[in-house]
């Protein structure tokens, strides 16, 4: 045991060959081969211009241009098309027959119709019979008077085959566009209303993005988008903002580029990272850098000697989606930890 004055500072420092370990201080001791087993990686800051960006909750709606909904037009029965009922999925085109929907009558009108057909059809048989008479006495019956009877007979012709079918008539279902099946809601002898949803087809290729915006200053700056989903990063173009409150907020409407958004369904939420036109100084690093202590703080873990990390408090504004920009927290060309940087924090 030393005496007084003797210094123990020694006993802090880890000896050659332990291993992961955290010091008094707060910062780490990793050992190079640690460092390579769980894939340490840093990148040197650099202060810079960035835009400012926001992150705002959004879903997955469909393209107005690329998709529709099936309805009935009329109250029915559903019947199969030629090829059945399509399935979830399944890839139809523009005018295809997805299904009929036979007209159902109750009993008391459809008898009505039944006799006023009947009394048509007497009808149109004394007007043919009329009309064949005037046509044997044409030399006596004025030229009037016979065309007068044929245009009557054409008329009780119309009538009787529009209101035959009407008996037996089909209201065709189409697909409203080239896509594929997002939504099903039939069965064979389903009985369907009026304006009753039946189908929705969509484009998977041409999907859009709908945000909603609780600064109404945003929809007048908006430079780009980019939509956040786990490690996915889908770049967006914006179309525009509403000028009607929805929810007490603008919405917002965005757009991908080729086929990025096929992965995501119809009403899926989203976060979208929106970028405007204001300039943001800061550091620019990934999004996994951020990791949280132990009292709840965003944190970043900084290489202060081959074998030594230090954890710095940072704050940091939204940027693209995968990366953030620290506003405040760090300096230029500190090493921060940007792959392994969840590991590194867990270390006792």
């Amino acid at each position: 045991m030393g005496g007084p004055g003797h210094d123990h500072g020694a006993a802090d420092a880890p000896r050659s060959g332990d291993g992961p370990q955290r010091l008094p201080d707060g910062s780490l001791f990793l050992p190079k081969p640690a460092q390579r087993q769980i894939g340490v990686r840093t990148l040197v800051t650099e202060i810079g211009e960035h835009a400012r960006a926001y992150e705002l909750a959004g879903r997955i709606v469909m393209d107005p241009n690329s998709g529709g909904r099936v309805q009935a037009t009329l109250a029915g029965r559903l019947e199969p098309g030629p090829g059945g009922f399509p399935a979830l999925g399944q890839t139809v085109k523009r005018g295809q027959v997805l299904a009929w929907v036979v007209p159902t009558a109750g009993s008391i009108e459809r008898s009505n119709q039944v006799a006023t057909l009947a009394d048509l059809r007497a009808i149109l048989g004394a007007a043919e019979r009329r009309l064949e008479r005037h046509r044997e006495l044409a030399d006596t019956v004025p030229r009037e008077q016979i065309e007068t009877g044929e245009a009557e007979v054409a008329s009780l012709r119309a009538r009787i085959a529009a209101l035959s079918a009407g008996l037996v008539n089909r209201d065709a279902l189409t697909a409203p566009a080239s896509g594929v099946i997002a939504s099903a809601n039939a069965f064979a002898g389903q009985v369907v209303d009026a304006r009753e949803l039946v189908f929705e087809v969509v484009d998977p290729a041409r999907l859009r993005v709908e945000a909603l915006a609780y600064d109404a200053g945003l929809t007048g700056g908006v430079a780009g988008a980019s939509l956040m989903a786990g490690e996915v990063r889908v770049p967006l173009v914006f179309v525009g903002a509403g000028r009607a409150l929805r929810e007490q907020a603008l919405p917002l409407a965005f757009r991908a580029e080729g086929a990025a958004l096929a992965q995501f369904a119809i009403g899926q939420p989203v976060k979208i990272a929106v970028r405007t036109r204001q300039a943001l100084r800061g550091i620019a690093l990934p999004s996994a850098a951020l990791v949280r202590n132990a009292a709840n703080e965003t944190v970043v873990w900084v290489k202060t000697g081959a074998e030594r990390y230090a954890a710095r408090s940072v704050r940091f504004e939204p940027l693209d989606g995968t990366r953030v920009t620290v506003v405040a927290g760090l300096t230029t060309s500190e090493r921060v930890v940007v792959s392994g940087a969840s590991l590194v924090n867990q270390i006792r």
